[in-house]
């Protein structure tokens, strides 16, 4: 009796860790609940979830929600989603804020946006809600040279057929800092920028800036302007030192060529120099040969020394002279 007893209570024990692993594995509450809000789900189908690895909750929950806002979304669609590694929950709610909107989002579309990496939800809410965006200071110069500082605000509303493959905010912000750049570029003078900065916006806007990106741009407006350095009068006096600085290295080029000649001309002269000295030492020892060969007479030699002693007395007396003038002068 005993014995029959203690195979009872195993009995007991295995068939409930049986139905404890079942509605584990079979998440009869959440057939349960969607069964209560009106959707039919299967028993089946959860538990092909299960062995796909696919929670069954991240399906039911929000095609309930779909279900309750009168969307047409089938579960095969969710999980299709699911298993291509989208959010469910965020597509429909997507869905449901479209269909609210009357906006037309098909299910297919928002998927893609989804799987694109791109926030469906977000994008939606855009499209109802504009987004304001800040470009940063833009510095632009207008043609009297005078810099132009601008900081403009973007009114954007996403565009849904152009989310997928679309450019982002970092473009729009590019696109409208060049077109600031190059609007006041175009002006004369820098004063018709403080006077009508709407000239800028409208110009800007006209360009069709939102053209191959995910958004539209509803407004372009001015939030502040000021004016920045005189660029032109930089840029004459950097030029002006920079003229400054070739003229003096070709004035020290000049000069250094000056210097170099002026070198080689003294040492042509000493060399010349040098070479009448050379000479001039050689003309006693030619003298004396004269003399003993008979070229030369004693006569012949006094009146070389008489014409010598005269032109060094001429000499002399003229150096007197240009001394007396310079005193003279002085």
């Amino acid at each position: 009796m005993f014995t029959g007893f203690i195979t009872f209570l195993i009995s007991v024990v295995l068939i409930l860790l049986a139905v404890v692993v079942l509605f584990s594995f079979i998440p009869v509450g959440l057939w349960i609940s969607a069964l209560a809000a009106g959707v039919r789900v299967g028993i089946i189908t959860l538990i092909g979830m299960r062995l796909r690895r696919v929670p069954p909750a991240n399906i039911v929950n929000p095609l309930v929600k779909a279900y309750k806002a009168g969307l047409d979304i089938t579960v095969d669609q969710l999980e299709a989603h699911y298993l291509a590694g989208g959010n469910v929950d965020r597509v429909v709610d997507a869905l449901i804020a479209s269909e609210r909107a009357n906006i037309n989002l098909p299910f297919e579309r928002a998927a893609a946006i989804d799987l694109a990496g791109r926030n469906v939800l977000e994008a939606v809410q855009m499209s109802v809600n504009p987004k304001v965006i800040q470009t940063p200071l833009v510095s632009a110069v207008a043609k009297d040279g005078i810099e132009v500082k601008v900081i403009a605000r973007v009114t954007v509303r996403a565009n849904i057929d152009r989310l997928v493959g679309g450019a982002g905010e970092e473009t729009i912000l590019a696109r409208v800092g060049e077109g600031v750049v190059s609007t006041v570029g175009s002006m004369d003078n820098h004063k018709e920028v403080l006077e009508n900065p709407d000239t800028i916006s409208r110009t800007v806007l006209e360009k069709g800036l939102d053209a191959g990106t995910a958004f539209e741009i509803l407004s372009i407006d001015i939030a502040d302007v000021d004016v920045g350095r005189n660029i032109g009068a930089t840029l004459q006096m950097d030029q002006a030192e920079a003229d400054k600085n070739i003229a003096q290295a070709k004035a020290e080029e000049r000069r250094a060529m000056a210097v170099a000649r002026e070198q080689e001309m003294r040492a042509a002269v000493e060399e010349m120099q040098a070479k009448v000295v050379e000479a001039e030492a050689e003309v006693p020892q030619a003298m004396a040969d004269a003399l003993r060969q008979g070229n030369l007479g004693i006569m012949d030699y006094y009146n070389m020394q008489n014409i010598l002693a005269d032109t060094g007395m001429r000499r002399n007396i003229s150096k007197m002279s240009e001394e007396k003038e310079d005193k003279s002068g002085n």
